[in-house]
């Protein structure tokens, strides 16, 4: 079964760091562009990074930390670092086809393959 599925999200302290793991079955996330996105509530779902299958990374101005991949483990990471309230939303990723995903603003429904997101919740 072809798949994205998101982990490493919860309720968070101000001010702490967190990871989530994207992590695909059924295909190669080596072969594809790799976004992240969230979605706060009562907004519209922003970028926040890419991974390219080139290993190069892209980030939107709002975005504090750091997108990384493992082919071998087809995972791709999304470490947040000083999270704060204004943090709070539904986490997700996507791949895309490196041809079409060519920035960070590429839109979500661009993406071939998304997941269906995980909540972070910051407390204050």
């Amino acid at each position: 079964q072809v798949q994205l599925v998101e982990s490493g999200g919860g309720l968070v302290q101000r001010g702490e760091s967190l990871t989530l793991s994207c992590v695909a079955s059924g295909f190669a996330l080596e072969y594809y562009v790799v976004g992240w996105f969230r979605q706060a509530p009562g907004k519209d779902r922003e970028p926040l990074a890419i991974s390219t299958t080139l290993h190069e990374s892209y980030y939107s101005n709002s975005m504090r930390g750091t997108i990384s991949r493992d082919n071998a483990k087809n995972t791709v990471f999304l470490q947040i670092r000083d999270l704060g309230p204004a943090d709070t939303a539904i986490y997700s990723c996507a791949a895309g086809n490196p041809g079409l995903i060519t920035h960070v603003h590429a839109a979500w429904s661009m993406y071939e393959y998304r997941g269906q997101g995980i909540q972070v919740t910051v407390s204050s």
